[in-house]
């Protein structure tokens, strides 16, 4: 992982990670699973230019799937969906993130 887009792989934008941002201070992102929080911590003040104070990491592990919804094909895809591992990050008071804006 040498570049810090590397670690971070997507922010998560769901009503509970906004909810999150706007009372805790803290944001989601999903991240690379072998990241650890002290890299996931440089990599988020790097971008953002904040101050980070906790990282709270978490592993998810894919859920199967099936396509088609439970019809039979022989072009069906079935398998799990990929593992993911997802980070809060809280940041100090008064930093803010721009993860996108409104209007």
């Amino acid at each position: 992982m040498r570049d810090i887009w590397d670690v971070i792989v997507a922010p998560v934008v769901t009503e509970k990670a906004t909810r999150k941002q706007d009372e805790e201070n803290t944001y989601t992102f999903i991240v690379h699973p072998k990241a650890n929080k002290a890299r996931i911590a440089e990599a988020v003040e790097a971008a953002w230019d904040v101050r980070v104070e906790d990282v709270r990491t978490m592993r998810y592990s894919g859920k199967a799937r099936r396509s088609l919804m439970g019809q039979v094909h022989r072009s069906s895809h079935v398998g799990p969906r990929p593992d993911f591992k997802k980070a809060l990050v809280r940041i100090a008071e008064g930093d803010h993130i721009e993860l996108y804006e409104l209007g």
